[in-house]
């Protein structure tokens, strides 16, 4: 009777453990490095449930001034369960090659507090796990740097938006104002 319990155990926590996968959508399915860290986050673990805006972000583009909006943005709706996610990239060469100077455009230049994530591509084969789905739900690949994606909490709407839709003021705010209602 002794050996029944802890097998009975163990099937009980493989249970749990294959339960809290299954409840992370493959979409949050992801974990990439911080920027400028060795640390990861875990989509999953954090975004669950959170109405997200994932933008593939370059520091030497003419649209790199969107990051003070994005922040503003950010800033207004976190509350409200609003996640900015930044993507670095060099699909469009426009991206510094050095960590640490992507940073400091990011966190000292903007005064960027929403997450960075490590450089990553964002389209062509290389296209990183969270994008590859982006792109598969819109029909939409980034064109250039600064494209975003709105996602609900629920996960079940995507939106694309191109380089040249702004954050603040625009279809992007009232589209996810309407989301967090």
């Amino acid at each position: 009777m002794k050996s029944i319990f802890p097998g009975v155990a163990v099937l009980c926590l493989l249970g749990a453990s294959s339960n809290s996968v299954a409840m992370c959508d493959n979409l949050l399915d992801f974990e990439p490095q911080k920027l400028r860290s060795d640390e990861t986050i875990n989509f999953c673990e954090r975004f669950s449930g959170k109405t997200l805006l994932v933008v593939n972000t370059a520091s030497r583009c003419g649209f790199t001034p969107q990051f003070k909006e994005l922040e503003s943005l950010y800033q207004k709706y976190k509350d409200q369960g609003l996640v900015v996610i930044g993507f670095p990239s060099n699909d469009f060469k426009q991206e510094l090659a050095d960590e640490e100077e992507v940073a400091e455009v990011c966190y000292i230049n903007y005064g960027v507090t929403f997450p960075m994530v490590s450089e990553s591509s964002v389209k062509g084969e290389q296209v990183n796990p969270l994008f590859k789905q982006l792109i598969a739900k819109t029909g939409e690949s980034p064109a250039w740097n600064f494209n975003k994606y709105l996602v609900s909490a629920d996960l079940k709407t995507v939106t694309h938006y191109d380089s040249s839709v702004t954050p603040m003021a625009s279809e992007l705010e009232s589209d996810l104002a309407a989301l967090l209602r």
